[in-house]
């Protein structure tokens, strides 16, 4: 059977409390060999790491999400080099801008409102990347309607901290920015919806070693079980899209999209 990885899970949410045991069993049976759980709080990062502890195949992202910038502590620096200092946690994150998601966004508040969390978001983003590039570590990514403002933040770190665009939806013109600065993209469950073809073209764009497969469960279960919480099992069903996107084997997308994880979240094969 094919190895696959989930490389962006969420398994400390509540969706997975009451059989967290049977989800990681049922992973492991589909052929997907290593998941990476990912926070998005300091609260939810010591339970990633917390998980990464009590199952051999999980690991760690430590960080804070965007849209809940306003909560966090205006200098999340010391908090992030202390989480990222325990072996399993393999990057930082999930981190970045959304302003899809900003009160305004539902006409709550206005542009001038919205800009003191756009500007505590960019400061978020920064404070990740400073301490990916002390650390030697990449950051996990989270953009949406926000991609302008993420490349020019990401750039100057570029040749010090790598970036992967995670649950990427944009179109191939974006991934050839995102690759130039050395950083990658990542694929989930949409890739296999109906109305997903804008999707699947951007992968058939996307060079073969720079792309990775994850869940972003509980969010977006791909066909056949688009609607129920999804889970990291259900890579397999991803990679098989992705296979005939990319006109390629299983057992060669296999071998390259982990190879490609194990070099981005160069942890995943030390010891565990």
């Amino acid at each position: 059977m094919p190895v696959f990885y989930d490389t962006h899970a969420h398994l400390g949410r509540s969706e997975f409390t009451e059989d967290l045991p049977q989800v990681v069993a049922r992973a492991e049976a589909a052929g997907i060999a290593k998941i990476i759980t990912i926070g998005t709080d300091l609260e939810s990062s010591q339970r990633a790491i917390q998980l990464a502890k009590q199952f051999p195949n999980l690991f760690a992202v430590v960080g804070w999400h965007p849209s809940d910038a306003m909560q966090a502590l205006d200098d999340l620096r010391p908090a992030l080099r202390e989480l990222a200092r325990h072996p399993k946690v393999v990057a930082l994150g999930e981190t970045g801008l959304d302003y899809y998601h900003l009160p305004g966004g539902k006409a709550k508040l206005t542009a001038a409102e919205n800009e003191p969390i756009k500007q505590k978001q960019a400061a978020l983003f920064r404070q990740h990347l400073e301490v990916a590039a002390e650390l030697g570590l990449g950051c996990v990514i989270h953009q949406r309607e926000a991609l302008e403002d993420a490349l020019a933040q990401l750039e100057p770190f570029a040749d010090r901290v790598r970036g992967v665009f995670h649950c990427f939806a944009n179109e191939a013109a974006a991934m050839r920015r995102i690759v130039a600065l050395g950083s990658l993209v990542s694929f989930t469950g949409i890739l296999t919806f109906k109305n997903g073809q804008n999707i699947r073209d951007a992968l058939a764009a996307t060079p073969i070693d720079k792309f990775m497969l994850e869940t972003d469960c509980p969010f977006l279960a791909p066909m056949p079980y688009r609607g129920k919480r999804c889970e990291p099992a259900y890579v397999k069903e991803i990679s098989e899209v992705a296979a005939q996107v990319k006109g390629c084997c299983l057992e060669e997308l296999s071998a390259v999209t982990c190879g490609t994880a194990e070099k981005f979240f160069g942890k995943l094969v030390g010891p565990s």
